[in-house]
């Protein structure tokens, strides 16, 4: 009986051992399970924030939110802090999820998610919210300018979180700009500034300032200038007839360009007014003549004017008589033309011939003559240059 008993006991020790160990390494189990697992969230402001805060083990243990100010957002499914942007999503003993909706940049910090086991278990959530830009404007700008002036466009955003990139665009072809940054608060300013001297080229000109950020995706914020440039004008004469009769309708125009476009233009003729005379009409830009005869010959001026300068043009007319260009007849310029060119070349050729001429003239005397230089008289001249003939063949056989 006394042994039963003591077998009993040995087994009832050896099985609360075994029980008191499995319970133990459970516990360390569970505890090890605790921790509290979190993710950083990335929102664009004025959008919703939603936090998650896990634990794969939980002994009916409590999780809680709190702010980057360790203020307690939410204990388990229990709202702590009186701010309507702030809702509970999801409570559980595994999972504690809560949303701040309408973020700010204010809101952005580290976020802690806390399970109170002994000892408290924490982790850490970065909240980044993102500034977005607002839409730019360009200053700098404000009047007609004029051609030469020198001219600065700056375009300004702010409110951005990174800062925003700023491209300038004249027309559709981009063009550099200096670029500057300051931060204000939480977020930053950007401006880009182009400078230029402008011209009558830059008259109608589109500056597009474009500001791209990781918030507007692959829409950038856009504004445009149109350049406004007075220039002063630009003239020319354009005429209706190449060879102008007698007889015939002709019309001069005056083709102005300039900023602001001048009107009315003047026509002039031979520095003085215009004949008074009712085949002759002004129209506007254009001086009309019914019929052409050879009184109307001489300089005719067009001068355009605005509050920048004046520019003119003239044209000379001359009124052909109709019966001395006949169609059918020669080409009396062309013929002229073809006797000018024969008689060049004739004159051309005597002077070469001439110079060659006399060239080989000289040649041939200068070789009678050779050893009658020192001779006393005629005859003597001619028995020694005979002699140099002689001396010459001799020298020739000599050679052979």
């Amino acid at each position: 009986m006394m042994l039963k008993q003591h077998l009993f006991f040995v087994l009832y020790g050896i099985c609360g051992t075994v029980i008191k160990e499995a319970a133990t390494k459970n516990k360390a189990k569970g505890s090890q399970g605790q921790f509290p697992v979190t993710q950083n969230v990335t929102v664009v402001e004025g959008s919703t924030a939603n936090m998650t805060c896990r634990v794969d083990y939980n002994d009916n243990t409590s999780l809680q939110w709190s702010n980057p100010a360790q203020q307690t957002l939410f204990f388990g499914d229990k709202k702590a802090l009186r701010d309507n942007r702030i809702e509970l999503v999801r409570a559980s003993w595994k999972e504690l999820t809560i949303s701040i909706s309408e973020v700010t940049l204010s809101d952005e910090g580290q976020y802690t998610c806390s399970l109170f086991t002994m000892p408290v278990k924490t982790s850490k959530a970065f909240l980044t919210v993102l500034g977005v830009p607002e839409k730019p404007e360009i200053i700098g700008f404000s009047r007609p300018a004029v051609e030469g002036e020198d001219v600065t466009l700056t375009c300004i955003t702010s409110g951005s979180k990174p800062a925003a990139d700023i491209r300038w665009y004249r027309n559709d072809k981009e063009v550099q700009g200096v670029k500057e940054v300051n931060a204000t608060g939480r977020s930053f300013t950007v401006r880009s500034t182009v400078h230029l001297r402008v011209n009558r080229n830059d008259d109608g000109a589109a500056y597009t300032c474009s500001v791209e950020h990781i918030t507007l995706n692959s829409t950038p914020h856009q504004v445009t200038e149109v350049l406004e440039v007075h220039y002063a004008p630009q003239v020319e004469i354009v005429h209706s007839l190449i060879v102008p009769q007698e007889g015939q309708y002709f019309k001069l125009e005056c083709v102005s360009k300039g900023n602001p476009l001048p009107e009315p233009v003047l026509w002039t003729k031979d520095g003085g007014e215009l004949p008074d005379v009712e085949r002759m009409i002004v129209e506007g830009r254009e001086l009309i003549i019914t019929t052409l005869n050879k009184t109307d010959n001489g300089t005719y001026r067009c001068e355009a004017s605005n509050h920048i300068g004046t520019n003119s043009d003239e044209y000379v007319l001359f009124v052909y008589d109709p019966n001395a260009l006949t169609p059918h007849g020669p080409d009396h310029a062309l013929i002229g033309g073809v006797v000018a060119v024969v008689v060049f070349i004739t004159l051309c050729f005597i002077i070469v011939l001439g110079r060659y001429l006399a060239r080989h003239k000289g040649t041939y005397l200068t070789n009678e003559a050779k050893g009658a230089e020192d001779a006393p008289d005629a005859d003597t001249a001619i028995i020694n240059a005979e002699g140099n003939h002689a001396h010459a063949e001799e020298k020739k056989e000599y050679f052979i």
